[in-house]
């Protein structure tokens, strides 16, 4: 873990946990500061705090958020308009949940930004991943209140992060799979699309 993390550091790439603090507010609730003094000794630069599978009062987590900024290290936050966001369940099963009020999801996102969060992250399901039709329309929501550059958008699939990219522009921040990091970025350079990106794709820089 600790070579990994060393090899990104050497070619100025952060490291961030997962969302494994679900487990421990769970299982270890008296341990949550452990957690965070830990993934700063391992060397992580960020700590995510995802809430996806928990029911916790936004309180409790701009106070995590607080925690994690209290120890050097910087905070992401997620933020879902799907409870149950990040496992495996059906689309039926998600339905059966209800969906969160859009509204709710960014008034946190904008608690946690006031508390020091370093960016949002915000959960595919219930936008572009889980659903029968994509809520384009939550995503430029978010994107317009919470500041598009305040926010990691998970993109699940290629046809997902070239919506983002043609809708945000080849410098929104995204979290895929690591097997997908090739294509992304050739599609970020223009190097390479589909038939409604390729050759489209490209930024300005007056310096």
């Amino acid at each position: 873990m600790t070579e990994l993390i060393e090899a990104c550091h050497e070619f100025d790439v952060q490291v961030s946990t997962g969302g494994f603090v679900e487990n421990v507010l769970v299982k270890d609730h008296d341990k949550v500061e452990r957690y965070v003094e830990e993934a700063g000794n391992l060397g992580f630069d960020i700590v995510e705090i995802s809430s996806g599978f928990i029911a916790i009062d936004t309180d409790d987590l701009v106070e995590l958020t607080e925690l994690v900024q209290d120890h050097g290290l910087k905070p992401k936050p997620e933020i879902n308009v799907q409870f149950g966001a990040g496992g495996a369940s059906s689309v039926e099963e998600l339905e059966s949940e209800g969906a969160i009020d859009p509204a709710s999801a960014i008034r946190e996102a904008q608690r946690h930004l006031d508390a020091g969060a370093y960016k949002i992250m915000v959960e595919s399901e219930g936008i572009t991943e889980r659903v029968r039709e994509w809520r384009t329309d939550v995503a430029f929501e978010i994107a317009n209140v919470v500041d598009v550059e305040n926010c990691v958008f998970e993109a699940a699939d290629p046809e997902v992060f070239e919506w983002y990219i043609k809708n945000f522009g080849p410098e929104v921040n995204l979290f895929v799979d690591n097997s997908q990091i090739v294509e992304l970025e050739c599609m970020r350079s223009g190097l390479w699309g589909k038939k409604s990106s390729w050759s489209r794709v490209t930024a300005y820089d007056r310096e």
